[in-house]
């Protein structure tokens, strides 16, 4: 008995004897009764239901945070497969809007096994023409004129210089293959051919087309 007393007269000291900052504020009024001769066990109690509890409320946030965790994923899951969906229905419709111009193109194609002057091949092609225009205009799609046009390395692409009298220099004289743009962003650029001076060198010269790609005739 006098060895219990000894060591909880220990233990009281401890607790004195410890930084009040340390101290729980929830424990100051039963910290106090310890130092005035109070019984320490009821103390120990106290904070062994305060550990319980607190243990409980961090099973409970964790709890949470998992369930938080299971739903976001879901929630990723769910847009992707959404979006894959989008892309899916958006490919078939691409795909199925091209279909009449392969039906024109085989038009075309028993135009032209059939013989003739020649002229329903060209009326054939130029429908497949047209209906492949028709579906670009459908996606936005337009077609650029260069011919004519002052040289933009923005729009298009030098492959050739020619020489000429009848056309400024670095003016647009020749294209190999059109120019396209969707909305206000470029496609792809015209191949062209740009005019330039007698006294000009090529790509050399001072007004010639600033394009790296430019080819000597």
């Amino acid at each position: 008995m006098q060895k219990r007393f000894n060591d909880d007269n220990e233990q009281q000291d401890n607790i004195l004897a410890d930084d009040p900052r340390d101290r729980d504020p929830d424990l100051e009024p039963d910290l106090e009764k310890v130092e005035a001769g109070g019984d320490l066990e009821s103390v120990i109690e106290k904070l062994q239901a305060q550990i319980i509890a607190k243990n409980k409320e961090i099973a409970e946030l964790n709890d949470r945070y998992l369930r938080t965790l299971a739903e976001s994923e879901n929630v990723r899951k769910r847009i992707r497969q959404q979006s894959e969906e989008t892309t899916r229905l958006q490919r078939e419709n691409l795909l199925r809007e091209l279909l009449p111009v392969i039906d024109n193109l085989e038009r075309a194609v028993e135009a032209a096994r059939g013989g003739g002057n020649g002229t329903p091949i060209v009326e054939g092609v130029e429908m497949v023409l047209r209906s492949m225009l028709d579906f670009l205009k459908t996606h936005g799609v337009t077609q650029l004129t260069a011919v004519g046009e002052r040289f933009d390395p923005q729009r298009h692409e030098a492959v050739d210089q020619i020489e000429s009298t009848a056309h400024a220099p670095n003016t647009v004289v020749n294209e190999y293959h059109r120019g396209y743009q969707i909305g206000d962003r470029l496609l792809r650029p015209a191949r062209v051919a740009v005019a330039r001076g007698p006294n000009e060198r090529g790509r050399g010269g001072e007004n010639g087309p600033r394009n790296d790609d430019v080819e000597s005739g």
